[in-house]
């Protein structure tokens, strides 16, 4: 018998663990996780899941390097060879912030490359079992400075409206067979990544005053994998406090 499974990219820590252990509590998916850095997080977000009676995994996986795709997913596979992944959850990625006239090519590159090589690999590979089974969520991180731009990431803000442009297209391509493509646009949210930037200055800018939280951006996304979001595709769903609307 076949087991229900959920990936998400960059599950280790912020959004990522976030969402991980949202869908580990609070649906039927057991739960494969990737991360690149960070081993100690990692393993506490692996014990932390665990206590939810969920088999999981965690993967390191260098998304700059497309060779350990195949690797961690003939890895898994091996060890769930009658495994259902139902939902897929494209959350990895970085960024490195410079001003467009200053940026390197080093810095314009590993930015793109690390969010798109992972959207294209596992979602090419799981999409694949999605339209035989005739049933999938896929479900990607994006940003609002994918949709409005942002001074200083413009690589940041390239890689996230390609895949803004990649879910309405993939949306289109797999609807038929009952898959869901959406991608979650979060503002200012209070993770690591944001952890050095000038919260009372930003937080005047943001129409509900405060920088969101990762549980809350975990939350949509449990929400576009369940069943009531199975007439929602195609869409980049804002989740700012009010930021940009």
């Amino acid at each position: 018998m076949s087991s229900k499974w959920a990936w998400i990219t960059g599950g280790n820590r912020g959004i990522g663990k976030a969402i991980a252990l949202k869908l580990a509590h609070n649906t039927e998916y057991n739960i494969v996780f990737t991360y690149c850095n960070h081993e100690q997080e990692s393993q506490e977000t692996l014990h932390e899941i665990q206590q939810c009676n969920k088999k999981v995994y965690a993967f390191q996986l260098d998304f700059l390097k497309p060779e350990t795709f195949k690797n961690v997913i003939d890895s898994w596979t091996a060890c769930e060879p009658e495994a259902c992944v139902e939902v897929l959850v494209n959350n990895a990625g970085f960024h490195i912030d410079n001003l467009f006239v200053f940026m390197e090519e080093t810095e314009w590159h590993q930015v793109i490359q690390s969010g798109l090589n992972g959207f294209y690999y596992l979602t090419q590979h799981f999409v694949k079992s999605m339209l035989l089974n005739k049933l999938g969520r896929i479900i990607n991180l994006s940003s609002v400075s994918g949709i409005y731009g942002h001074k200083g990431q413009i690589n940041y803000a390239a890689l996230k409206g390609a895949i803004n442009a990649a879910t309405k297209t993939l949306a289109l391509e797999v609807a038929k067979k009952n898959i869901t493509v959406n991608a979650v646009a979060p503002g200012l949210i209070d993770t690591d990544m944001t952890a050095q930037l000038p919260k009372n200055e930003l937080c005047k800018q943001i129409p509900m005053g405060r920088f969101g939280k990762p549980d809350e951006v975990a939350s949509l996304v449990q929400f576009l994998a369940s069943k009531e979001a199975s007439y929602i595709t195609g869409q980049i769903i804002n989740i700012s406090g009010g930021l940009y609307t």
